[in-house]
């Protein structure tokens, strides 16, 4: 397996980016792994990693985020435990963080030492994280679809459509408890393409964290926005972004005034 990472890396990659490459390696082996065993019949996958490895995303990601669709049979403990042996067959060094006992589940996929034995670090104790999280009571109205994906290993995802993953999106921007700048990147995304947002999701994802209904629409979501935007710390939201882009020149997308413009 190291030598298969090492293959991803060409020799004018800076370390960043290289370590962004092999975060994305491992991603996609954790996704083999829970397609093979049955798991992504089960779970939505959403985020800014579904938006990079489904549409060509410009940006790396360290998370794997679902929404649970099917709770038949779901189990968060087993999902960790089969991902955990998959990629020690694959001869990682792995060890896992499970947290369960909230509606919003994760674990942490901590890899030992494989930074340094990439030459990516000096240091014995750094360690390369991915975070797998499920949200295993989703907000109502959303809508999924399935796409054939072939990066490095054929996938079959079940995800959200475009509409319903803008509408979280949307809810992360605006309704997260703290800023993440990937979050205002990927909206920029969404604006770019002129995707209209799944609303009946929009709305029942804001009742469910604030216990308010907005009643978002298509003709107040500008106002909104608008309104919204003007309060985003944009110096923060480049500072999160940065080292995830594959080009760093996109940073300049990220302030009111452009974000206003194409709104």
């Amino acid at each position: 397996m190291i030598e298969l990472l090492k293959k991803q890396f060409t020799a004018d990659m800076s370390n960043e980016d290289k370590v962004n490459r092999v975060r994305e390696f491992l991603q996609i082996a954790a996704l083999k792994i829970m397609y093979d065993e049955g798991y992504l019949n089960k779970l939505a996958f959403v985020g800014g990693t579904a938006l990079r490895l489904l549409y060509d995303l410009r940006r790396f990601s360290e998370d794997l985020d679902f929404s649970l669709v099917d709770k038949k049979g779901y189990l968060f403990s087993e999902i960790n435990s089969r991902i955990e042996r998959g990629l020690r067959l694959y001869g990682l060094n792995v060890e896992t963080k499970v947290k369960e006992d909230k509606i919003v589940q994760n674990t942490f996929l901590k890899f030992n030492k494989l930074l340094k034995e990439l030459g990516l670090s000096g240091l014995d104790e750094q360690k390369l994280s991915i975070k797998i999280e499920v949200d295993s009571n989703p907000p109502r109205g959303w809508r999924t679809e399935t796409t054939l994906i072939n990066k490095t290993y054929l996938i079959n995802l079940l995800h959200f459509d475009l509409p319903s993953l803008y509408a979280t999106k949307l809810h992360a921007c605006f309704f997260r408890r703290y800023t993440k700048g990937r979050d205002f990147y990927d909206l920029v995304w969404y604006i770019g393409k002129k995707i209209k947002p799944n609303y009946s999701l929009l709305n029942n994802a804001i009742k469910q964290t604030e216990g308010r209904d907005l009643g978002l629409n298509e003709q107040n979501l500008k106002e909104f926005l608008l309104k919204a935007l003007a309060k985003v710390d944009f110096d923060l939201v480049k500072r999160d972004v940065e080292r995830f882009l594959e080009d760093k020149s996109e940073l300049k997308l990220l302030n009111f005034d452009v974000l206003s413009n194409i709104t």
